[in-house]
């Protein structure tokens, strides 16, 4: 079941930040104020499919993985830590102070900056998801590859 699961977890968790990160650029570059005003909310309103599927994700690639040494489940387990910091510390907050921002039409300095710091972070943890993605479907070929005893 986790097989199962975990994948699925993991490109939810990897779409979301995507469409995050997207239509944040987007709007900044080519909407108006309401319009970058309605992308943080719904933003904010995306995190109750994000937190929950990044957790999904790093619960059941622990249980899956916790004894493998081999170096895509080691890369895996190093990567995992530095995502859900990024998202917890920085993602997280940052979604929740530019929408508050944004709600009250305060498009100063500080939220540029946050935004600046908010879409390096996104783009830090879409890479670091997509390399895991990618460690994770050679783990799973060397699994089906592997000779059944």
């Amino acid at each position: 079941m986790l097989r199962a699961i975990h994948p699925i977890a993991g490109l939810v968790g990897f779409l979301t930040i995507l469409v995050f990160w997207t239509t944040t650029i987007s709007s900044e570059l080519f909407g108006t104020y309401a319009t970058v005003t309605t992308v943080k909310s719904m933003i904010v309103a995306g995190l109750f499919i994000l937190v929950p599927a990044m957790i999904i994700v790093g619960a059941s690639g622990f249980s899956m993985g916790h004894s493998r040494i081999d170096a895509p489940a080691m890369a895996k387990k190093k990567r995992m830590p530095i995502i859900a910091m990024n998202g917890l510390l920085i993602l997280v907050p940052a979604a929740l102070y530019l929408s508050a921002k944004a709600n009250v039409g305060s498009f100063d300095t500080r939220f540029y900056t946050v935004q600046i710091i908010e879409l390096i972070a996104g783009a830090t943890n879409l890479i670091l998801m997509g390399m895991s993605i990618r460690d994770g479907r050679s783990m799973s070929r060397r699994r089906r590859a592997a000779p059944r005893k």
